[in-house]
């Protein structure tokens, strides 16, 4: 019998993007129950009214925050598998399938899978494909590093680390697969992929999104804090 899955959609004025990538979300070949909860943070646009055409469930959030909505969403989750996907991000009709396929081993704690930019031009995929092999590369060092576009956990093990840890305003997605990947094996699934927007290296530039994103994670990496709330503004 195949899992439960819990599909969960952080969004806070996401009119623009939302509808693609619920509608992605309903289209997938997955033959397994699965549900989809939209966890808002008080979207002022259409974004709420959207969700409700495609979403199983809306939770408007009391609360604001990246990681206050994931981790509210998966406490209204039913599913054992919970799958966090962002606003801005469009699923293969296969994604599903193939992130659950592994949690067919009981080591196995969770999955994630290439993000690739929604865009034709050559500069903003190489830039993805270099996020990509430090995903893969950090994976193979058993330091999975896992990146909350689109990652998905086994609801138990997610509990047991108590989810994201709400008081990190950014990174709060490496913080996770690091604590969780304590309990079991994190698989990197390569025969499917995401896309998403490129939205925020539009707005910085290549050169300057690569080096706050590096800044970035070297400030985490010494004192276990990533960008601050005013650096990593929404873009919208």
């Amino acid at each position: 019998m195949k899992p439960f899955i819990s599909i969960i959609v952080p969004t806070l004025n996401e009119e623009k993007y939302i509808e693609n990538c619920l509608k992605s979300i309903r289209n997938q070949d997955y033959d397994g129950k699965y549900e989809i909860i939209v966890s808002d943070g008080g979207s002022k646009d259409k974004t709420v009214k959207i969700a409700r055409k495609y979403a199983d469930r809306v939770i408007v959030c009391e609360r604001r925050g990246i990681g206050i909505q994931r981790n509210r969403g998966a406490k209204e989750a039913k599913g054992d598998i919970l799958i966090f996907v962002d606003a801005d991000t469009i699923l293969l009709f296969d994604t599903i399938s193939k992130l659950v396929k592994p949690f067919r081993k009981k080591k196995v704690v969770g999955s994630t899978c290439p993000i690739l930019p929604l865009s034709p031009k050559a500069r903003d995929y190489f830039l993805y494909w270099i996020a990509n092999q430090f995903v893969k590369s950090s994976i193979k060092l058993n330091t999975p590093q896992v990146f909350g576009g689109c990652c998905a956990y086994r609801k138990e093990a997610f509990e047991k680390v108590n989810g994201f840890n709400e008081n990190l305003k950014t990174l709060e997605d490496l913080d996770l697969a690091e604590r969780i990947s304590k309990l079991g094996e994190i698989v990197l699934v390569e025969d499917t992929f995401v896309l998403t927007s490129p939205r925020r290296i539009k707005k910085w530039g290549r050169t300057q999104a690569a080096r706050k994103y590096l800044l970035g994670y070297l400030n985490y990496l010494l004192i276990g804090k990533g960008f601050s709330a005013k650096e990593y503004r929404p873009i919208r």
